[in-house]
């Protein structure tokens, strides 16, 4: 005897058959995979087609549920029995998944309703009773008060003080931005090496007046010697950086 279900919308697959799991009054955990496939097809085959994508969901579950049907009609060999896993169980895992997400979603569902039910009252206090603040009795607030414990408050807001600041940073210099204008410094450089034949980087870094400012020239006279318009010596170590300009020297030699 076919047992009759009624057609429904369901929102998947897995909605369908813990529909029938209830209907059934079976037990999720052994399922009887044989009627449930029975019924499960019945609904399928009465669905209407017009979405290509919905009624797919649905049939790769039929071939699931005939797979496993196939799999529990074949008879098991007698070493693989007790080893053999049960079909069922993938199909077990993802119905219990879902449950549990469709019992959350409707707990979700009805706290949401819950709050469309609250209402709240604006605020609508007159300007001078928001801005009242109680008068403050000093008589009262200096009660009991002697020197003793004002010299212990005092003390306290100095220890609170002392140790918001940081024993180490507090003891760094303070950072300036050094503001270097990198055209300007450039062309300063270039000009200064036409208008001198040779000169020494110490007399270059005349005009420096910040560290950024000699590495900036730094960088520029390196620029320049890769670029073939400097020459560049210095024989010893501690002795001063000698810089030749081929600048100055071709210009010299138009003239």
């Amino acid at each position: 005897m076919s047992l009759e279900v009624k057609l429904e919308v369901f929102e998947g697959p897995l909605d369908l058959l813990l529909h029938l799991i209830d209907k059934n009054k079976v037990n999720i955990y052994d399922i009887p995979i044989v009627i449930i496939t029975e019924q499960y097809l019945d609904y399928v085959a009465g669905m209407e087609r017009e979405d290509l994508n919905v009624v797919s969901e649905f049939i790769v579950m039929a071939a699931m549920l005939l797979d496993i049907k196939a799999k529990m009609l074949l008879p098991a060999e007698e070493e693989e029995e007790e080893e053999e896993d049960d079909p069922r169980q993938e199909l077990v895992e993802k119905l219990l998944e879902y449950k549990m997400y469709k019992c959350m979603s409707m707990e979700l569902k009805d706290r949401q309703l819950d709050a469309e039910r609250a209402m709240y009252r604006e605020q609508n206090l007159p300007e001078e009773v928001a801005e009242y603040e109680q008068p403050v009795d000093l008589e009262q607030l200096v009660d009991g008060l002697t020197l003793i414990r004002l010299k212990q408050i005092f003390d306290d807001v100095l220890k609170r003080s002392e140790n918001k600041i940081d024993p180490i940073r507090s003891k760094f210099g303070k950072i300036q931005k050094e503001d270097v204008n990198l055209e300007e410094r450039t062309a300063y450089v270039h000009d200064y090496v036409r208008s001198h034949r040779q000169f020494s980087f110490r007399q270059l870094l005349g005009s420096s007046h910040s560290k950024m400012e000699v590495i900036v020239t730094f960088l520029v006279i390196l620029e320049m010697i890769k670029g073939g318009k400097v020459n560049v010596l210095q024989e010893k170590r501690q002795d001063d950086i000698l810089i030749t300009s081929k600048e100055a020297d071709e210009d010299e030699q138009k003239h």
